[in-house]
């Protein structure tokens, strides 16, 4: 199981608050903790600052890059911000993401071909949610043929069914897990992908409603999640569901990780 590690992201208030004052020693620290942590990348979202977004992701990406060597996933969807950092990325990285609207495929499309990028590609059209599975795979079938026909190989590709909070769509979850078995059946060598804290956002709780979320979506075949490493609940039942899945031979990740005390 992939894991892009999220908490780098200024959509959280301490997150934006480190970035503005340029608090340096913070976001080393959150580096280094998800590190510790089993993720196998960061994912950096800078966005919400708008037309300053490249100027703030790219200190970010320098501050990050001081303190692991671990591949940075950049969370934009302005091929301009991505043309600007891409240059200074050490290590093969990931691009979340890409969708079907105009304008927006060619853009990234390209910079992920120049940088050997992989790349997440979200089930979104133009002004148009996937809500249904039918809408889900119909959009990731378009998507799987656009970017494969531009030159990315299947194994670098990673399909967002998007999953929507069940607060405001309690069918959310039940469409995404179906579009989930449905794309891994269908497409070989293709990845699927899940943010997960959207599943649960507006409702008490949370965490309870994304470790059962990711278990049951683990079971329809996902491969990869952007989530918390550092939730210790969460990273435990990832594991677990490693195991009964049948992902992790001998159960050495599962026996590894509860002699390092990762099991709750």
């Amino acid at each position: 199981m992939l894991i892009i590690a999220d908490r780098i992201d200024a959509t959280r208030r301490y997150i934006a608050q480190a970035i503005a004052s340029r608090n340096r020693e913070f976001i080393h620290g959150e580096a280094r903790d998800q590190e510790a942590s089993g993720a196998d990348y960061l994912n950096l979202n800078a966005a919400i600052f708008g037309r300053n977004e490249a100027v703030h992701l790219r200190w970010v990406i320098d501050a990050v890059q001081e303190v692991t060597d671990l591949p940075l996933c950049l969370d934009s969807r302005d091929p301009a911000v991505l043309r600007e950092v891409l240059p200074i990325v050490k290590h093969r990285p990931m691009i979340n993401a890409v969708t079907l609207e105009k304008g927006r495929m060619e853009g990234i499309l390209s910079l992920a071909i120049d940088y050997r990028a992989k790349l997440v590609a979200s089930c979104q059209a133009e002004n148009s949610p996937a809500e249904t599975a039918d809408a889900k795979v119909g959009i990731a079938t378009m998507l799987i043929e656009k970017i494969t026909a531009a030159g990315i190989q299947p194994g670098d590709l990673y399909i967002d069914p998007l999953v929507y909070s069940l607060s405001t769509n309690q069918q959310s979850a039940r469409a995404t897990l179906e579009a989930i078995s449905r794309i891994m059946g269908c497409f070989k060598g293709v990845h699927t992908i899940c943010c997960l804290s959207t599943v649960s956002y507006g409702l008490p709780v949370r965490s309870l409603i994304n470790r059962t979320f990711l278990a049951a979506a683990m079971d329809r075949g996902l491969d990869s999640a952007i989530i918390d490493p550092t939730d210790r609940q969460l990273f435990a039942t990832l594991k677990a569901g490693e195991l009964i899945t049948g992902r992790d031979e001998s159960c050495l990740g599962y026996i590894v990780a509860y002699r390092k005390g990762r099991l709750e």
